[in-house]
């Protein structure tokens, strides 16, 4: 069986203007090609596509964007070889846009635009054509598939990624510093001429910058560009397509760049002297003045330190820096004296903490001025010969003996008299008195060493002629012993006796002291009075160490005849004058055993301080207990 094949054509118009060989459409565009393409559309495959005249690829055409005209675009033109002109075929459309952007004349096959296109919408539409018998709606070739590929024009200006660039870099830069890289991109076809290649220039910014054409790379082209002179430049870069030519379109931005600080500049006094009073009366630690160096860096690049590098008040004052205002705060660190030297001359330094070793070629990185500080008098109190005196009295001294004196002058020049006082709040009770003119000190009232060790007393001084002009200075007065007090038992004594006691034993050991002070040491004697010494049934040995001891003179006591002793003891000192007591030591007689244990004493033996004896104190005991019991 024998199969017949039909061709399909579709036409396209690649010439001058001019109307279809077929029946035209209500509207006919020109089209730009010279002469006019067909694509046969075979019924035997839909990809045995036919290139006639040209070698063109017949199912790809191309029509150009942003068509302006008044009529429509003509595409290209549809024909199958069925097609007998009587009027029996007609040609259907489908695909992308069918119907509504792209319409064909049943008749003819002519495909048309309805407008404008726009390539960076959709640069490319997949159709589909196709030949039916017009009668009975069969196909009589089969679907082909054909693109319509939008062709681009320059319709795009370059876009930058940004409105503003914000850039900065260090003044003082080489030539050539990147700065920053700015980026236009373009919508339009990059495949087709150069629509789409940007160029780069610069509009605003020269000669201080410069742009690479090709990367939009800002680069530095002035050399030392200084911060203090400006900071702030402002670049406009034009992007332009079509590889920069004539009738290219463009798009700009702008570029700040900020000059950022670097420390070239050092620190400069705006004057070579600076004049300061300073009264003598103002305290340690004192601000005088500030003095400022102005430095044309900023930040830490202007931080400045300062310091006194010589001059004959190099001790005598201290400078500082204030961190916040950079200024050098001038201090007083030691006492200040107008009558001793009123003027100072001092040289200052001011220098850079931060040094940048690339700008040392520039000169140190410091200046100095001279500082001159007048020290001005003021109506100064007395001053006192001394911070504190010391002074010693015998404290058997006569009333309105001097016991030392106290010195005040008026440090001024006028050296106005000075009378003295004593404070009484520091001697309450008038123990000491003061001569107003010549400040000595005397006693009022009698002193006791033993009483009152030390006396702290303070004494004022005032000019008589402003008595608000006064000062004040402790006086420390120690009273001296002397031996005016006799030596005493250490404590009370007493003791017992055995019965059955033998004779030279040892019953007690005396000890004794002095409210006296001695300087060697005291020494103490004891003894009997020598009215006793021979009649007395006790001896006393004195041990030579400040003790005595007292020993039995005859074997057995009875306490029936005698139940109590009172051995009186003289106690004596070796200081001068000789002081001398006589205490008394009681002495009971007990029962005791064998070995010396008291076992009872007489009723009225061992008498308590209280003046009961032991007896009396056990009756009333029992008694308590007894109405406890009840």
């Amino acid at each position: 069986m024998m199969r017949t094949y039909h061709c399909f054509w579709l036409l396209f118009w690649a010439g001058q203007p001019h109307q279809s060989f077929l029946t035209p459409l209500p509207k006919r565009t020109s089209g730009f090609p010279e002469k006019e393409k067909v694509l046969v559309l075979s019924g035997n495959s839909r990809r045995d596509l036919h290139r006639s005249k040209r070698s063109w690829m017949w199912n790809q055409f191309f029509l150009l964007e942003e068509y302006t005209g008044t009529d429509y675009q003509y595409v290209g033109k549809l024909h199958s070889d069925q097609d007998k002109g009587d009027g029996s075929l007609k040609y259907i459309l489908s695909g992308d846009g069918a119907g509504d952007l792209f319409i064909i004349n049943e008749n003819t096959g002519d495909i048309q635009a309805t407008r404008r296109l726009d390539r960076e919408e959709k640069p490319v539409y997949i159709l589909r054509a196709q030949a039916v018998n017009r009668r009975t709606g069969r196909p009589v070739e089969p679907e082909s598939e054909f693109i319509i590929k939008i062709h681009d024009i320059n319709d795009n200006e370059p876009m930058f990624t940004k409105d503003v660039y914000n850039a900065s870099i260090p003044e003082m830069s080489d030539v050539g510093t990147f700065v920053v890289q700015v980026t236009a991109t373009d919508a339009d076809d990059p495949t087709y001429g150069n629509s789409a290649k940007v160029v780069y220039s610069i509009l605003q910014g020269q000669p201080y910058f410069s742009v690479e054409s090709e990367t939009g790379i800002i680069k530095t082209a002035l050399l030392n560009m200084d911060r203090e002179n400006r900071e702030q430049y402002q670049v406009v870069i034009q992007a332009k397509d079509m590889g920069g030519q004539m009738g290219g379109l463009s798009g700009t931005t702008t570029v700040n760049i900020t000059l950022t600080d670097v420390n070239d500049n050092p620190p400069r006094f705006p004057q070579s002297t600076y004049q300061f009073r300073a009264p003598e009366s103002m305290p340690s630690d004192s601000p005088i003045g500030r003095i400022k160096a102005n430095d044309a860096d900023v930040d830490e690049n202007a931080e400045i330190e300062y310091s006194i590098t010589e001059g004959d008040g190099y001790d005598m004052f201290g400078i500082t820096t204030d961190k916040d205002t950079q200024e050098g705060i001038i201090t007083v660190k030691k006492a200040l004296d107008f009558e001793n030297k009123n003027l100072y001359i001092l040289k200052v330094e001011a220098t850079n903490t931060h040094v940048d070793p690339r700008f040392l070629y520039l000169g140190p990185f410091k200046d100095s001025a001279t500082v001159r500080i007048q020290v001005e008098d003021v109506d100064e109190p007395p001053v006192f010969s001394r911070p504190a005196y010391i002074m010693e009295v015998k404290e058997d001294v006569p009333i309105n003996s001097v016991i030392g004196t106290v010195t005040a002058q008026d440090p001024d020049a006028t050296k106005n008299p000075v009378k003295y006082s004593v404070d009484r709040h520091t001697d309450m009770d008038r123990v000491f008195n003061i001569n107003s003119g010549n400040g000595s000190i005397f006693t009022s009232k009698p002193l006791d060493r033993e009483t009152l060790l030390w006396h702290n007393i303070t004494v004022i001084a005032a000019e008589i002629n402003n008595p608000k002009q006064s000062s004040r200075v402790p006086v420390f007065i120690k009273v001296l012993d002397v031996n005016d007090n006799a030596p005493e038992f250490a404590m009370f004594y007493e003791t017992f006796v055995c019965e059955n006691a033998k004779a030279e034993q040892l019953i007690q050991t005396l000890s004794a002291v002095d409210k006296d002070d001695s300087y060697s040491g005291h020494q103490f004697s004891f003894s009997l009075p020598p009215e006793t010494a021979s009649s007395s049934n006790f001896t006393l040995q004195d041990n030579r160490d400040n003790t005595a001891g007292i020993f039995t003179r005859k074997t057995r006591y009875n306490r029936h005849e005698m139940s109590t002793y009172f051995l009186p003891v003289v106690i004596s000192d070796n200081d001068y004058p000789i002081q001398s007591s006589t205490e008394t030591v009681t002495i009971r007689v007990c029962a005791c055993d064998h070995r010396g244990k008291m076992l009872s004493c007489n009723a009225e033996a061992l008498v308590h301080p209280t003046g009961l004896s032991t007896g009396a104190l056990i009756a009333i005991l029992l008694c308590i207990i007894i109405l406890l019991g009840k």
